[in-house]
């Protein structure tokens, strides 16, 4: 090579690793670059990428160094030689094409070492451009390995007492929602249902036959007021009459005591004349039978007024309690009607109780067939036939597959720019498959707020954490495989934001 070859005086040289400057955050840059100018480099992992990058600097600035020092090695070989050939000039007189021809060979060398370098700036730009693009593509979505697919676990358990006769699932077997999973013995159930059926018929008969007796004892009540009233009345009209007889009595005794009166004198007169022998003794005998007659009759007068007076007595008294019932027929008429009524609404109950009891044995007997309450799979079965179970004893689990969702435990730095709705890139682990979700619901705390022991700041024993807040991620329906997806598998979501 000639001696003077150099690097023309513009051209600079790539700057190393550390010197060269990124886009700033939020540039854009272009994601394709020419086919053949480095490998790709996946998206998760910016790191390799600035490392091949810088490798591909290192090894262009070392062509270049290397062009360099063999053009300086060629310029001094061609100036030794062009001395050489001058002083054969001078002594031999020879012809001095050979330095046109290597001036030649040196514009040559520059404008392919020109070439090499637009070359490997050339390969550089996309190699800075892809970088930057990374560098936005990775600020533009938060991933996290602390996520599983979360779902509802049913636990089945009996409601009452039984022995199992037949079980009709196993653990893994999917099922749907109302599928028979196990039957109990119905015959204890069904021989209830017919007792309580029987007692809830008595009762219901008992308040059919205590109906009608409302009716009948208001009106036979009502009756015995009126015959009450009646009863009043006539002892009324009776003691008037008997009064009226005693009054009457009382004047026949008070006459005859005045005739008795008079004949008392009748006979004391004529006494004192046949002591004379004025009258005769037959005038006398006669006035003295009078007196005597009148005697009689006043005491007979006497004793038909006390009897008079003792029954209108008797009356009255008759008359009071026929008074006395009367006023207690009225009272008591509303509530023997009351008491009625009463026994009727107790007859009443005892038929609505009976009836509770009956829909209780009929709920018993339905208790012995267990349905599954959702879709789902079965899981830790612990039954088998003619096994003895009791009421709340759980028989196995049932774990829902068509409400299931992705708990996601981002770090609290993460969750920044994440909203409701974002759409999320789920990998599953198990099945090596994407699903598409979306950002459900933001948490509410942390999952140390949750935990049994919660962390208490205020001790003073304080250490910070990055703490990590559960998300709620929904799978979008009516994807491929979304029905081999289960509870608890290992999943790694990808919030996109943009």
């Amino acid at each position: 090579m000639p001696d003077d070859f150099h690097l023309p005086p513009d051209h600079q040289l790539p700057a190393p690793p550390e010197e060269r400057l990124l886009p700033a955050p939020g540039e854009t840059a272009p994601v394709s670059s020419p086919a053949g100018v480095m490998p790709a480099v996946s998206d998760e992992d910016p790191s390799l990428a600035m490392r091949m990058l810088y490798d591909e600097q290192a090894r262009l600035r070392a062509e270049l160094d290397e062009l360099k020092k063999k053009g300086d090695e060629g310029g001094k070989d061609e100036k030794g030689g062009g001395d050489k050939e001058g002083g054969e000039d001078k002594g031999g007189g020879e012809d001095k094409k050979p330095e046109s021809k290597n001036r030649g060979d040196v514009e040559t060398q520059h404008r392919q070492r020109a070439r090499y370098i637009f070359l490997g700036v050339l390969a550089l730009i996309p190699l800075i451009l892809l970088t930057a693009w990374m560098l936005w593509y990775l600020a533009g979505y938060e991933n996290t390995d602390d996520a599983f697919i979360d779902g509802h676990t049913d636990p089945i358990a009996t409601r009452i007492n039984g022995t199992v006769a037949n079980v009709y699932v196993e653990n893994t077997y999917r099922v749907k929602k109302g599928q028979l999973l196990l039957q109990l013995d119905p015959r204890d159930n069904q021989v209830a249902k017919e007792q309580a059926l029987a007692n809830y018929e008595q009762s219901v008969a008992a308040v059919r036959a205590q109906v009608p007796q409302v009716p009948i004892t208001a009106n036979q009540q009502g009756t015995q007021t009126v015959s009450s009233d009646l009863d009043v009345v006539r002892y009324e009209a009776q003691l008037r009459q008997n009064e009226r007889q005693y009054y009457a009595a009382v004047a026949d005794l008070q006459q005859a005591q005045v005739n008795q009166a008079n004949a008392d004198r009748e006979e004391v007169r004529y006494r004192k004349l046949v002591v004379k022998d004025e009258v005769s003794h037959e005038q006398y005998d006669q006035r003295l039978t009078a007196r005597d007659a009148q005697a009689a009759q006043v005491a007979s007068r006497r004793e038909q007024a006390e009897a008079t007076r003792r029954v209108m007595t008797q009356t009255g008294a008759e008359l009071e309690q026929a008074r006395a019932r009367a006023a207690r027929d009225r009272a008591d008429q509303p509530r023997q009607i009351e008491m009625q009524k009463q026994q009727l609404a107790q007859r009443q109950a005892a038929a609505a109780s009976n009836k509770a009891q009956a829909d209780q044995a009929e709920l018993n007997l339905e208790y012995t067939r267990i349905y599954a309450p959702e879709d789902g799979i079965i899981g830790d079965k612990q039954v088998q036939a003619a096994s003895r179970v009791t009421s709340g004893q759980e028989l196995m689990a049932l774990t829902q597959t068509n409400d299931i969702w992705v708990t996601a435990n981002f770090k609290e730095t993460q969750i920044r720019k994440m909203r409701q709705g974002q759409a999320v890139s789920i990998k599953v682990d198990a099945l090596g498959e994407t699903f598409d979700g979306y950002v459900e619901n933001l948490p509410g705390a942390s999952g140390a707020v949750y935990s049994l022991l919660p962390p208490e700041n205020a001790t003073g024993n304080y250490v910070k954490v990055v703490q990590r807040l559960p998300v709620r991620i929904r799978f979008k329906p009516g994807q491929r495989d979304a029905e081999r997806l289960a509870p608890g598998m290992s999943v790694e979501p990808k919030v996109m934001f943009r």
